[in-house]
Order: C-alpha cells, then structure tokens, then sequence
C-alpha cells in the first residue's frame, strides 16, 4: 500500500513540475482565450460569422471524407449509398452556411430555442410527479420555456447574446488560466521529481 501512495505521489510531483516549468503555455492560452472573449464580447457578429465559416469547412471536409470512404465500400463491393448520402448532406450543408451564413445563426438559434422549449415542457411535465423541489422545477421549466419563446422571436438577437455569453465564459476561463500560470510560475523548480536509483 505503501509503494502505491509513494507512486502517486511521485506521479502528482511530477505533473506539478511540468505544469509550473511550462507556466507560459498556460499563461498564453489564458491571453488567447481573453482576447476571444474581448473580440466576441465587442464584435458579436464577426464571431458568430467565424463560428458559422468554421463550421462550414469542417461540414464540407467531413464530406469530402464521407466520400472517399463511400467509394472505398463501393469498391469492395459493400454498402455505400448512406455513406454517400451522408456525404452529400454535409457538402450541401457546408454549401448553405457558405452562402447563407445569416441563415446558419439562425438555425442555430432555433435549434438552441427548440431544445429550451422541449426541455422546458418536460421539466414542468416532471414537475407534477415531484413532492419536493416542485416550485423550482416549474421555476427552470417555465424559463426554458420562456428562453425559447424569446429566441424565436428573435433569433438574431439571440445569436448575438449566445455570442456574448461565450465571450463572458473565454474571458473568465482565460483569467483562471492566467491566475493559475502566474501561480504556477511562482513554484517552477520546486517540484523537481526525484531521480531513480
């Protein structure tokens, strides 16, 4: 029991001295992910545009490969006509967010209100088999609800206060990194681990 304790603590030393060697790596991923969430904060409708071009080309790749595999099972004489309608679907699609990026938020945003209302109807729904709790269940069910409701109403809006609340969580996720680089950078060669014998 006693080689297990020594080895986990020899483990744990042995991250804590690469996490404070390589501080700056964190550092700079805290700067980034503060700069993300100035630029989505200050600029909501670039961001949701880089989003929808970013979502784009990885629809159009994953397509691409979608075909190289359906001609594969085409090939070896084995089943290709989904692959190759899946592959479609996603150039297509691709296609759209390329051409029609104003319509690509919007689905999101209708995708994202759609879930809130469902959610929200089977929240309240469970609502009513509950004792306990009960009153705040039909409290977050009703705002789901309400959260859609407003979505639908008007998506772009709500695409851009969905861009705002990523852009509050980079800038708090990218401060903890930060706090804890400079932290990290306080005990860089405390942690050295010991050499073998």
């Amino acid at each position: 029991m006693t080689s297990v304790r020594i080895g986990v603590i020899s483990d744990q030393d042995t991250l804590a001295a690469l996490l404070a060697e390589n501080w700056w790596a964190i550092a700079l991923r805290g700067v980034l992910g503060i700069v993300f969430g100035l630029i989505a904060l200050l600029l909501p409708g670039a961001t949701m545009l880089s989003l929808v071009l970013l979502f784009a080309a990885y629809t159009f790749v994953d397509g691409l490969f979608g075909l190289i595999s359906a001609l594969r099972a085409a090939r070896q004489h084995g089943r290709w006509g989904y692959l190759t309608f899946e592959a479609m679907v996603n150039i297509a699609t691709a296609a759209i967010a390329l051409l029609w990026p104003g319509i690509t938020v919007v689905a999101f945003v209708l995708l994202v209100a759609f879930w809130a209302i469902l959610s929200g109807v089977l929240m309240l729904g469970a609502a009513f088999e509950l004792h306990d709790g009960r009153a705040w269940l039909i409290l977050g069910g009703l705002a789901s609800v309400i959260y859609g409701g407003l979505l639908i109403a008007a998506p772009l809006l709500g695409a851009v206060v969905l861009t705002w609340w990523i852009g509050a969580y980079a800038i708090v996720f990218g401060f903890s990194l930060l706090v804890l680089a400079f932290r990290l950078r306080g005990h860089a060669g405390e942690h050295r681990p010991a050499a073998a014998m």
